[in-house]
């Protein structure tokens, strides 16, 4: 049995139906949300958000009811992965591609010519003879309205998919909804079929221009290697080589990972045809947005430095400096490599800051400062440590990189320092094992710092650095033999 919450834009876009038991704004949702007043004595009750916002844009409020849904362990429609497969047609249009067929089935009596829209109500359509069509694009791209453009071009295609708004619907359509929402149930309807595989290729993804990438040419050359021995053949791929991810058996992303980026749609794709994936595309949702992470650190009672999501409003922003104190950290999003994350030292500086960070993003996180001369970066495969350092703040700065362009020196970091497993402390492996255990069990990097023997999270990254003389520098080639005969114990795992 679920608890079912439904979230609106604006109330009023609710003024056509009726009264719901829980009908919430993303502001009461996202900002004034308290579990406790939702929390039930039956364990087996679970909370259903319905997310009706009028766009699902990245970083709207639309997105952040569907993200920090997914981080309270809630179940929403749409869930984030539709929501980022909806914004770019390169992604949907890999999940739809062995719709082909079905198609042509449905538009059998169909003559070439204009094209067709078809409205999808949670998988319900009135055109009877793309039922069938719409149920699987609602099975793929589970949004509670879509809309469907269909076009001729020597046979009937998507032309394309967006997601519709409630407050957009017609007289007509509103009833069609309200109905198509009666019925609607949490049906869990078959996944994809697994494609063929290929045996023993392994593509790095990686950018030989970037500034920063996480692993450098000795340690990519290392990871050939390694292959080599193993019987896998690593070959390096870039940007341009997207149309031949289905030639290999895996994917592995040494590049900088974001939701709006083409390292996303490659992970997108190598999993559809049916890859090993490392980033998978489920890590990179979820490592990528401080927002959820935060979250899931709240959820799960992990150590984590004082936190609080805000909003737009002069009275969040003084709240979060009664409640943190100054200075204090603002983080945007999804920022990487200490970039977006900014020192506040002054109420001033926080609302200048503050009113140019919020023409980009709806929400910002607030952070205690917590320094500490160093961070741990603790290196997770498939929830087993595999490697420790400690990044050490640049000279003079508080951050372990100082992007300042004012120094004209370009990026400047600081020393890193690694050191066995057994060495570090094991209140520090544990925290680092128990966040990774939330996002998955792929390879990550877990940040942490220590107070008072404890180990608080900082972040999680889905594509951690290593490099040759850092990461590797105690466990040499093993570090890339490991990597290696994961990738191998995967792919033959799939074969099986």
């Amino acid at each position: 049995m679920a608890k079912i919450i439904v979230i609106v834009e604006k109330l009023k876009d609710w003024n056509s139906y009726y009264p719901v038991e829980q009908l919430m704004t993303p502001q009461d949702y996202l900002v004034n949300w308290d579990e406790n007043l939702y929390a039930s004595k039956d364990s087996k009750e679970r909370i259903k958000i319905i997310n009706l916002c009028r766009n699902y844009k990245y970083l709207s409020n639309g997105y952040y009811c569907s993200l920090l849904a997914e981080a309270r362990g809630h179940s929403v429609i749409p869930p984030v992965k539709a929501i980022n497969d909806l914004s770019r047609s390169i992604l949907y249009s890999l999940e739809t591609e062995d719709l082909v067929n079905d198609i042509q089935k449905a538009f059998k009596n169909q003559q070439p010519g204009e094209g067709l829209t078809m409205n999808v109500y949670f998988g319900k359509t009135e055109k009877e003879q793309l039922q069938d069509v719409a149920r699987q694009i609602f099975d793929l791209l589970p949004a509670p309205i879509l809309q469907v453009d269909f076009e001729w071009d020597k046979k009937w295609k998507i032309q394309s998919i967006r997601a519709g708004s409630l407050n957009a619907l017609s007289s007509k359509d509103e009833d069609k909804f309200a109905a198509a929402l009666d019925e609607y149930s949490a049906k869990i309807w078959r996944k994809p079929k697994a494609k063929k595989k290929y045996r023993y290729d392994l593509a790095i993804l990686h950018n030989p221009n970037e500034a920063m990438p996480p692993s450098d040419k000795k340690a990519l050359q290392n990871f050939i290697k390694a292959g080599k021995d193993n019987d896998v053949l690593v070959e390096l791929i870039e940007k341009k080589d997207y149309s031949r991810i289905a030639e290999f058996d895996a994917l592995f992303i040494r590049e900088t990972t974001a939701i709006n980026h083409h390292t996303y749609r490659f992970a997108k794709k190598a999993e559809s045809e049916g890859l090993v994936v490392i980033d998978d595309p489920m890590s990179i949702l979820r490592c990528t947005n401080k927002i959820y992470m935060h979250n899931l650190l709240h959820s799960n009672n992990i150590n984590a430095p004082k936190t609080m999501v805000i909003g737009n409003t002069p009275h969040q922003l003084s709240e979060a400096v009664e409640e943190i104190g100054l200075p204090m950290i603002i983080k945007i999003p999804d920022g990487s490599f200490s970039k977006g994350i900014y020192k506040i030292k002054t109420i001033e500086e926080l609302n200048k800051i503050t009113e140019d960070l919020f023409k980009k993003t709806a929400l910002l996180l607030a952070q205690e400062y917590f320094f500490t001369d160093f961070d741990w970066r603790i290196g997770i495969l498939n929830n087993r440590a595999i490697y420790a350092c400690k990044y050490y703040m640049t000279k003079g700065h508080w951050q372990i990189y100082n992007h300042d362009k004012k120094m004209n020196k370009g990026i400047q970091s600081g020393e890193s320092e690694t050191l066995p497993i057994s060495k570090v402390p094991k209140h520090v492996i544990s925290t680092a094992l128990k966040m990774s255990h939330q996002i998955g069990n792929s390879l990550y990097g877990v940040d942490l710092k220590e107070k008072d023997n404890k180990a608080y999270v900082i972040e999680i990254n889905d594509n951690p650095n290593i490099d040759e003389n850092v990461e590797d520098a105690i466990a040499g080639m093993d570090l890339y033999h490991n990597i290696i005969h994961e990738f191998v114990r995967r792919i033959e795992e799939k074969k099986w």
